[in-house]
């Protein structure tokens, strides 16, 4: 009877430590918390690491560089992992080698597996040059075969370039598109929308009606006509830069409003009239107390805003006005796949399109876990 007592004794201590902790417990705590609770946004992140670590390391994960062409392999089918060969299993993964011929009804190289050509993958093998992450370079990479053969896991091109590691590479430019576009936005969304809302009057009324202008022209047309604007000649670097300036040209407009109506709410609580008494200047008093009391539905903000811009730098790459060759982004590879034969005939190079499709998901899987979790009290 004493064991049963002293036990629920101990758990009601537990319980009530518990709670302490949570009532102690600082607003950000809280949100882990419940971001930690929630299965699918938490698995949306680490396939988002996975994604972005592809792109960090895609010099060496990458078997061949993104210009590596193999004339005699145009528009080859990606080559399957295999762990059986003559009927018996052995733990090293390997591939076939193609074998191929031409089709003299649909004119195009037909590729099928040749047993014969039994290409073991080797690992931490010696390949082309790379210089990693710019600063030395290196010839290490992680999997390789022997030479002369070939392996390509998502296939080729038409040129004979090998999709997995353009893909590898892409990660790069379109994840970071996203990522400068969005930050550009949020910057001007926050500071923009903050000078409406806290200073009111004639700057209201005239940041209000140059939003209600973005807002009302057509956003795929606009994109399209201010990427159609860039010299042809510019260099790659240029033009991505300025992708990330076209994609957050209208991108800022709702994130103003919201900013704007909480400002309105906010200015006039005691804690801006306590920062205005003190002397703080108004552009403190909106970035260091108005700004950061609502920073959790920023923070969510931010994260469902990158999809569109993937998806925006995405577009416009498809359609021939984004990014442009050498640069690789999945939507210049997608630019390939606008041939409905080409797809019909060779499906792989939708592979890119996967990509997308899988950072779009993940990306707003995590923005609704952080918006659930953004009041940890409900």
């Amino acid at each position: 009877m004493s064991g049963t007592a002293t036990t629920s004794a101990a758990a009601a201590a537990a319980a009530a430590a518990e709670q302490e902790r949570y009532y102690t417990a600082s607003h950000w705590r809280l949100v882990r918390a419940k971001f930690g609770r929630h299965l699918l946004a938490r698995a949306a992140l680490a396939v988002l690491g996975v994604i972005y670590a592809g792109g960090l390391f895609a010099g060496f994960l990458a078997p061949y560089g993104t210009r590596t062409v193999a004339a005699e392999f145009a528009y080859a089918p990606p080559q399957r992992l295999r762990f059986v060969h003559g009927g018996r299993v052995q733990l090293r993964p390997f591939v076939y080698g193609h074998a191929r011929h031409f089709n003299d009804t649909t004119w195009e190289w037909d590729y099928h597996p040749d047993p014969a050509r039994k290409l073991d993958l080797q690992f931490l093998v010696t390949g082309e040059p790379y210089r990693f992450w710019g600063l030395f370079e290196t010839r290490l990479h992680l999997f390789g075969v022997p030479q002369p053969g070939q392996v390509f896991l998502f296939g080729t091109d038409k040129l004979g370039r090998d999709l997995f590691s353009r893909n590898l590479h892409a990660i790069r430019i379109s994840l970071t598109v996203g990522l400068l576009g969005v930050a550009f936005s949020f910057v001007i969304g926050c500071l923009l929308g903050g000078l409406s809302g806290f200073y009111g009057g004639p700057i209201d009324t005239m940041i209000q009606r140059v939003i209600e202008f973005l807002i009302a022209l057509p956003t795929i047309p606009l994109w399209m006509g201010l990427s159609a604007a860039l010299p042809l000649d510019w260099p790659a670097l240029r033009v991505y830069f300025f992708i990330t300036i076209i994609l957050s040209t209208v991108g800022w407009t709702r994130l103003a409003r919201v900013v704007r109506g909480k400002l309105l709410e906010l200015r006039e609580q005691d804690f801006t009239m306590a920062a205005r008494v003190a002397g703080a200047r108004d552009l403190a008093i909106i970035t260091r107390h108005l700004l950061p009391s609502f920073m959790s539905y920023l923070i969510v903000d931010l994260t469902l805003a990158i999809p569109y811009m993937i998806l925006g730098e995405t577009a416009l790459s498809f359609l021939g006005l984004g990014l442009r060759p050498p640069v690789v982004s999945w939507g210049v590879l997608l630019h390939e796949a606008q041939n409905v034969q080409s797809v019909a005939l060779h499906p792989w190079l939708l592979i890119p399109g996967l990509f997308v499709i899988v950072s779009v998901l993940a990306f707003n899987f995590v923005g609704d876990g952080l918006r659930d979790a953004a009041d940890p009290h409900k």
